[in-house]
């Protein structure tokens, strides 16, 4: 790093410096309500929310609830409603697609030059990310209720049954669904990120979004029990993270272990399946989040520099 002085004051340096600025809480409040505002204004992500999970739930319902009831009994017992079972599987899937296209706003602001006007700022660069994530979370949240109340729906048009056989774990089990699939978000929003950061590039994003994830979703427990499945798609499930998010909510809906992978026998009844779960889940938070943040603290210095 070098340096010159000027007739009229101090030396400067030639390389940009970070400035002092707000706090690490502010710069996260200011990029929190950036992002939030810029997926409201976007009709994709209101699609891909909203509109997009009320198809899937209903076409699944109807095309998969006839042929898989007797398997469903066999697994889990006959008073368990499809409508019930696949819940989990529409919830994980539509948090899924929130948050594995997550990077597309961020090499959309690369592309129009403003990622490149924050990284000068005097901005926090955690805080550029965890703004950015708080805005995906807030999505998912929203996102998961309004499936929650669309299931209930459905199972009172199909068999009229009351709240409690729907949700098992009653008014607290919302909060759990809640809990869990902002975490399992969580994983694959750093996901993405990371892919936005190596590609630089909007079609990559969305191809690699698609690639990974919707092969995933059927590698899983998602729809049918991995009983019934054949013997490879158990072991891939074993190492895929959706089976972990699918099995936490459906374990707090149903009110009951349903843990596929493995067995645990160490905390008793739902806990056997939301524990392990969850601990798996932050574990590929951790993995992934802290490359996206080492990377994006990476094209900060590089840009900066």
């Amino acid at each position: 790093m070098s340096s010159h002085s000027t007739d009229k004051g101090p030396a400067v340096n030639d390389t940009a410096q970070e400035a002092a600025g707000n706090s690490a809480t502010a710069d996260t409040r200011i990029s929190f309500k950036r992002w939030l505002v810029k997926n409201l204004r976007n009709p994709y992500v209101i699609f891909t929310s909203l509109v997009q999970p009320i198809i899937f739930f209903v076409l699944f319902v109807e095309v998969f609830g006839a042929i898989a009831g007797s398997a469903l009994s066999e697994a889990l017992g006959p008073d368990i409603s499809y409508v019930t079972y696949l819940s989990p599987a529409i919830i994980i899937m539509s948090t899924l697609s929130s948050a594995a296209t997550s990077g597309i706003g961020l090499v959309d602001d690369m592309e129009e030059g403003m990622f490149e006007k924050m990284l000068v700022s005097p901005m926090n660069r955690s805080a550029m990310f965890f703004g950015k994530v708080l805005s995906e979370v807030a999505r998912i949240v929203v996102q998961t209720v309004i499936i929650l109340l669309l299931g209930y729906l459905l199972l009172i048009l199909k068999n009229g049954a009351a709240f409690d056989q729907y949700l098992r774990t009653g008014v607290a089990g919302i909060v759990g669904v809640v809990l869990v699939t902002v975490i399992f978000g969580g994983a694959f929003m750093a996901y993405s990120n990371i892919v936005a950061l190596v590609t630089r590039d909007q079609e990559a994003t969305i191809m690699f979004a698609n690639l990974l994830t919707f092969p995933l979703v059927f590698i899983s427990s998602a729809f049918l029990p991995l009983s019934v499945l054949p013997g490879w798609i158990r072991t891939v499930a074993v190492f895929n993270p959706i089976t972990y998010g699918v099995d936490g909510v459906r374990a707090i809906m149903l009110g009951q272990d349903v843990m596929t992978v493995f067995e645990v026998t160490a905390f008793g009844g739902i806990w056997n399946t939301v524990v392990p779960a969850v601990i798996i889940l932050v574990g590929f938070n951790v993995l992934l989040g802290s490359v996206a943040i080492r990377l994006l603290r990476r094209a900060a210095r590089s840009k900066v520099q």
